[in-house]
């Protein structure tokens, strides 16, 4: 029998009570992710399908995304990195492998629950501005966002990767 889904295994320890379906949420894609990107050549990684966005584009926007709407959720503007970070994302780049695009996905999922851990409850109601229009959200809608559009790529990176290498 496998091992239930992350959001059955319990508390996360460190992360505030609401802000647990954010941790597991970004943990459940962390795993899933290692699953899709296991043994993946850079062939498959970054081959685009005609009707789909290649496995590594939804992995590297996955980690900037993920970035972005935590420091929106900080109430920071994005940095200059950032903002570069977000046009090289639909750049494919032949080099990045699965073991690097793992790596950079630990760490991006890693410094979001650090900052889940310093979240104080009394602010998720907080207003928050997000991008250049300052849209209006909130820090627990940002966060809660960021957790949804994490596993929405990671899903769609799955399911590519089922179609290219027929269900492996």
């Amino acid at each position: 029998m496998s091992e239930p889904e992350v959001w059955l295994r319990g508390s996360i320890p460190g992360i505030p009570p609401h802000l647990q379906p954010v941790a597991h949420s970004l943990l459940q894609s962390r795993e899933e992710i290692q699953r899709v990107l296991e043994g993946m050549t850079p062939e498959h990684l970054w081959h685009a399908h005609p009707n789909a966005a290649s496995i590594g584009f939804h992995v590297i926007h996955a980690i900037g995304s993920l970035d972005r709407l935590f420091t929106y959720a900080r109430g920071a503007a994005l940095s200059d990195a950032q903002r570069q970070t977000l046009t090289q994302e639909s750049q494919l780049d032949g080099n990045v492998t699965a073991d690097d695009l793992l790596a950079a996905f630990d760490v991006g999922v890693e410094r979001a629950l650090d900052q889940l851990r310093g979240t104080d409850e009394t602010i998720l109601t907080a207003k928050r501005e997000v991008g250049r229009a300052r849209l209006p959200s909130t820090v627990i809608g940002l966060l809660f966002h960021a957790a949804e559009h994490t596993q929405r790529h990671v899903g769609q990176a799955l399911t590519t990767s089922r179609i290219m290498l027929g269900g492996r």
